[in-house]
């Protein structure tokens, strides 16, 4: 089996039925399909059994996890494809035929480690957010400090879990990222872009509160990982380069700092000068 697409769910019977319908439409069929859920109350396996007949390769259990990456992993173990997707409930493929033009992806790219697509943020006035994260660049440390490689459109090679380890089940949000700081930028593996819409990504569960807990818990990973005196530096000019970034899309704006810096460097060098000459009178 070459893909197996995990999806976990928990009293979101609405949100798995609407999961499931856009897997069980892939034209493509070869794939192997696993529900974790965590024991729900609210009609969720009766979903579940619905569709049985609709997958010709489906495993599922339903009982109590101690979270959502406890449940990823339950579903990672499951797992016989080659590549994994986790596709959450709530979620859902882009198109009918995503599945086979990713795959046929895979074989386009000599199989890489992870090949990633786009994931369409849809809100719930409606709007809609493609967003590339990467976009195919160089994935660095100043990119996935601030930013990271979403995991609903991504294909992982399920190998990397034996060689990097699974998640980490004390994180409640960050995780996927932590993953992905030491499988990309502390093992050095290459992700592969295609510039496709993978996954709908439903933003309603997206408050304040998860925002501020992401911060807390890569403040966490990152001293975990790196030497403070490392993380300093990224600190002090993360944003500064962001800003300068920014900038440089747009032309004038650009010429204008830059005009603007060498003037002051031009006026701080005239001081250092004077300051110099005075010493010595």
């Amino acid at each position: 089996m070459k893909l197996s697409i995990i999806t976990i769910n928990r009293n979101n019977a609405a949100g798995l039925e609407k999961t499931m319908q856009s897997v069980a439409a892939q034209t493509y069929k070869e794939f192997e399909y696993i529900i974790v859920d965590g024991a729900s109350t609210d009609g969720g396996v009766e979903v579940i059994k619905s569709f049985e007949s609709k997958f010709g390769h489906l495993k599922w259990v339903s009982e109590p996890d101690s979270g959502i990456y406890n449940a990823m992993n339950k579903g990672i173990r499951m797992a016989s494809g080659d590549y994994i997707q986790i596709l959450n409930s709530g979620d859902s493929l882009a198109k009918e035929d995503v599945t086979e033009r990713m795959l046929s992806a895979l074989e386009e790219t000599n199989a890489p480690s992870v090949l990633y697509g786009n994931m369409v943020k849809c809100f719930p006035d409606g709007y809609r957010m493609v967003d590339k994260s990467f976009a195919g660049q160089e994935i660095t440390m100043l990119g996935m400090y601030t930013g990271t490689l979403n995991h609903d459109p991504a294909y992982i090679r399920r190998d990397l879990f034996d060689k990097y380890g699974y998640y980490d089940e004390s994180l409640k949000i960050v995780s996927d990222w932590k993953w992905y700081l030491q499988a990309i930028i502390l093992g050095d593996e290459k992700p592969k872009y295609v510039d496709m819409d993978v996954t709908l990504f439903d933003m309603t569960g997206i408050s304040e509160t998860s925002k501020e807990l992401d911060k807390e818990e890569r403040k966490k990973v990152l001293e975990q990982l790196f030497p403070e005196a490392v993380l300093k530096d990224y600190e002090r000019y993360v944003f500064p380069i962001e800003q300068i970034n920014r900038l440089q899309r747009h032309p004038w704006s650009y010429k204008m700092m830059s005009f603007l810096e060498r003037c002051l460097f031009k006026l701080e060098k005239k001081k250092h000068k004077k300051s110099n000459i005075s010493q010595y009178k």
